[in-house]
């Protein structure tokens, strides 16, 4: 129950303790387990242990003290949704462009959370040491397509792994500036905060494997598939395949290769008003859609698939650069 404290008890395996740990208490996932050792919630053979990435001998016993669910205080509201699915475990939105997905001192209500808390009437999932705000992942406000919510613990954990483990189809459509040669290509590197702007992530370096091993090396890694859909004479229609999920992951990769998003606040270079249309001039979001998510039920085991049209907003943006630009 929330707000009551639980202990676990057992054996560990030998390993790196956050995954030993985490095959052993199965029901959280590592990133809250994580979180429980660097609080020192762990004991191991009567010793505390502080560093998820110890590694560990055969035969440790250890001891996990799992605090209560801190009880959210965001309120629920009554929040138009567009729910493409919905079952006991999981449900699916195709969330509109503006909508926030979590709340933050900046925008305390008003969210996707209080949306949910309204609609669910408290049966979300719990995730890092909170309440029932049932947030799996997570799109940008500006940013428009599907995304997938946990209703369950286990659908949470469930899902959570398929996220570690890069299962999830996640297709993005873009609207870049310029046309990217190749037609097709991968974008892999690192990205981590920006040095100069700690509002803006960035491309830190190519990816090297030694990185993930050298803890004062910044940065994650962050592979992107991208393809061309339909091209102008200076703009580009663009189908992003995320194979990691890093923060503004497809906005950093495509202006790292020369092709911001068209409207990107943050990581676009603005074109002279005398050469845009009124619909891009006024665009006021960067023309990005999460237009398919795809994943296995974690509950059932069936192969769940959904895709979004484009929004009426970059539908009527297209209709304006390819009649300028063709």
């Amino acid at each position: 129950m929330s707000g009551e404290q639980s202990k676990r008890t057992g054996v560990l395996t030998e390993g790196r303790l956050d995954k030993a740990l985490a095959d052993a208490v199965p029901d959280l996932s590592r990133e809250r387990i994580k979180a429980l050792i660097l609080e020192g919630q762990l004991t191991l053979n009567n010793r505390r242990a502080t560093k998820p990435s110890e590694k560990i001998e055969v035969e440790t016993s250890f001891e996990l003290i799992i605090p209560g669910l801190r009880p959210v205080d965001t309120v629920a509201e009554d929040i138009a949704l567009n729910i493409v699915y919905e079952d006991s475990d999981l449900l699916v939105i195709d969330k509109q462009a503006g909508l926030v997905v979590h709340p933050s001192p900046g925008h305390p209500d008003g969210t996707l959370v209080n949306a949910l808390l309204h609609h669910c009437k408290g049966q979300l999932s719990g995730i890092g040491g909170e309440e029932r705000p049932g947030i799996v992942h997570r799109i940008d406000a500006l940013t428009s397509g599907l995304l997938v919510v946990a209703k369950s613990d286990a659908a949470h954990q469930g899902l959570s792994t398929q996220f570690a483990e890069h299962s999830i189809e996640r297709l993005y459509q873009a609207i870049v500036k310029g046309v990217p040669n190749p037609a097709e290509g991968k974008i892999s590197t690192t990205i981590g905060r920006s040095t100069t702007d700690r509002k803006k992530m960035a491309v830190l370096g190519p990816y090297d494997a030694a990185r993930e091993m050298t803890p004062y090396l910044k940065g994650k890694h962050a592979i992107t598939h991208y393809k061309i859909l339909q091209a102008g004479r200076d703009c580009a229609v663009v189908q992003c395949k995320l194979e990691t999920g890093r923060t503004h992951q497809v906005r950093v990769h495509m202006a790292h290769i020369g092709h911001p998003l068209i409207g990107d606040p943050l990581y676009g270079r603005k074109r002279k008003l005398k050469q845009m249309g009124p619909k891009e001039s006024e665009f006021a979001r960067q023309a990005l859609h999460a237009a398919t998510l795809g994943f296995i039920h974690p509950i059932s085991g069936e192969k769940m698939r959904f895709e979004s049209p484009i929004p009426v907003d970059m539908q009527e943006l297209l209709s304006e650069l390819f009649v300028i630009t063709s």
